[in-house]
């Protein structure tokens, strides 16, 4: 239970940043080439590119979650739909963002 409230934790403070960081740069001119750190400062195309690399790095995470001993079966399910239902939310959201923006 102390991992599952640590992982709650840090996506708490990953999306606390992340709102601080849009409000930031919410009218700012978006980056469509090179390397940004700041994703609130891509272009949605660029979004979009950075989360399909981000699956990348999100295989392996799986992986050693449901290599994990600490975890109930239910809780690495649970986890893990969690995990790929943002992915799949957050390629949708970028992927319509990016063509909406296309057309203007």
């Amino acid at each position: 239970m102390l991992i599952l409230s640590t992982f709650i934790m840090l996506m708490a403070i990953g999306l606390l940043i992340n709102g601080i960081l849009t409000l930031i740069y919410k009218n700012k001119e978006k980056v469509d080439k090179g390397f940004t750190f700041a994703y609130a400062k891509l272009s949605y195309r660029r979004k979009l590119i950075r989360t399909l690399w981000s699956l990348l790095i999100m295989i392996p995470v799986l992986l050693m979650l449901n290599l994990s001993v600490g975890l109930h079966s239910y809780e690495k399910q649970s986890i893990f739909l969690f995990l790929v239902f943002l992915f799949l939310i957050q390629l949708a959201y970028n992927y319509y963002k990016w063509k909406k923006n296309e057309d203007y």
